[in-house]
C-alpha cells in the first residue's frame, strides 16, 4: 500500500506524542553528560547508524565538547516496513576502528538484532572499546540475549514509535518529538 501526503498527515495527527521536543532535548543533555564521562579522553569515533541515528547523532554531537571523529554505517532490518527481517548492510564505516574507542549511535533498541551485528562488526574490526547509545529502548522480553545499550535515553512501552529519527514506513523521522502510532493505524 503506497502512502500519500494525506495518509501521513493522518498518521501524525492520530498518533500520541509521548515525549515532546523539550523532553527529548533534556534527555540528550543527560546522555551527553554520561557519554562525556565515559569516553571524553579517548579520541573516539562516533558511528552514526543511518538513517535512524542521523537526527540523534546530529543533536548529540553538538553537546559533546571533546575531540572526536565521526563516521557512519547503514545496517537495517526494516527497509521501509514496520516489521524487521534479516540485517542488511548497505554501507560500512570508512574510518579504521583498529585500536579506537567507538560509540555507536542509533535511534532505537527494539529487539537488538541490528545493534548486535553492528557491535560485533566494530569488535571484529579491532576497536579497543565499543559503546552504544540509543535514544529509545522498548520495554518487552524479545531482546536478543546479551544485547543492551550502554547509554539509553528513555524506555517506552512496546508500541510502534516514530519521530526524532525513527520512521513510519520511511517517513516522519523529522518530527521534533517521539510519537506512538495509534492502535488503529498499521
Amino acid at each position: 500500500m503506497a502512502l500519500d501526503h494525506a495518509d501521513l498527515v493522518k498518521i501524525h495527527a492520530d498518533a500520541e506524542c509521548i515525549h515532546d521536543a523539550v523532553a527529548v532535548q533534556a534527555i540528550l543533555d543527560h546522555l551527553a553528560g554520561e557519554i562525556s564521562t565515559a569516553i571524553a579522553g579517548s579520541l573516539p569515533i562516533i558511528l552514526c547508524v543511518m538513517n535512524g541515528g542521523l537526527v540523534m547523532t546530529g543533536h548529540l554531537l553538538t553537546r559533546l565538547t571533546f575531540p572526536l571523529e565521526t563516521d557512519y554505517l547503514q545496517a537495517t532490518r526494516y527497509q521501509g516496513e514496520t516489521r524487521g527481517a534479516e540485517v542488511a548492510w548497505l554501507c560500512k564505516p570508512r574510518l579504521s576502528l583498529e585500536g579506537r574507542t567507538v560509540l555507536v549511535v542509533d535511534d532505537i533498541l527494539d529487539e537488538g538484532n541490528t545493534l548486535a551485528e553492528v557491535l560485533a562488526y566494530c569488535r571484529n574490526a579491532g576497536a579497543d572499546r565499543v559503546f552504544s547509545a540509543v535514544l529509545v529502548k522498548k520495554r518487552h522480553d524479545r531482546l536478543v540475549d546479551g544485547v543492551t545499550a550502554d547509554f539509553i535515553g528513555l524506555e517506552v512501552e512496546d508500541r510502534y514509535v516514530f519521530g526524532f529519527g525513527m520512521d513510519y514506513k520511511g517517513y516522519l523521522r523529522n518530527l521534533n518529538g517521539i510519537y506512538a502510532l495509534a492502535d488503529s493505524a498499521g
